[in-house]
């Protein structure tokens, strides 16, 4: 299936990448983590998204699972961005932002919380394409904390977006 046109400011994103990162936050201690994030399409002008983390221990074995979202990523006209992400913790996330050539800035637009979420209010993601690597940085202002560093990995491409 071909990929939709206007998806070709991102089209670099397309398929299953797979790394490490470390994670960290006022609320916990620093670890590190694995991760797997999957864009796909249907052909229409949008990617699907799929991301799970997992801790790691000191010899990057899988402990326990952490994170996991899903979504859609909408490109705009002129380079603009709309990233829809549904959390299973109660919580959704409307980004918008910028595509500059293989870098990625989204900022929150909405969030949304059921009354069992956490308290979270804002996030900051950063990704791009640096070397074959997609590397991202997430910052996220959450639990009387105001918006800092979260989450940071170096994921590789390891397989193609199968239909």
């Amino acid at each position: 299936m071909d990929v939709h046109p206007d998806l070709e400011p991102i089209a670099f994103l397309l398929g299953r990448w797979e790394g490490a990162g470390v994670i960290g936050y006022p609320t916990m201690e620093s670890a590190n983590f694995g991760q797997e994030i999957v864009f796909g399409h249907n052909g229409k002008p949008f990617l699907t998204y799929q991301s799970r983390t997992w801790l790691l221990d000191a010899e990057g074995n899988k402990v326990r699972p952490l994170s996991t979202e899903t979504g859609f990523w909408r490109i705009q006209p002129e380079r603009q961005i709309e990233v829809c992400l549904a959390h299973p913790t109660g919580i959704v996330e409307i980004y918008v932002g910028e595509v500059v050539f293989h870098k990625i800035e989204l900022r929150t637009d909405v969030v949304a919380r059921t009354t069992t979420a956490k308290d979270y209010n804002a996030g900051h993601r950063l990704y791009g394409l640096v070397n074959g690597s997609l590397m991202y940085a997430y910052d996220m202002a959450a639990m009387g904390h105001p918006l800092q560093s979260h989450a940071s990995a170096e994921l590789k491409r390891v397989g193609d977006f199968d239909e």
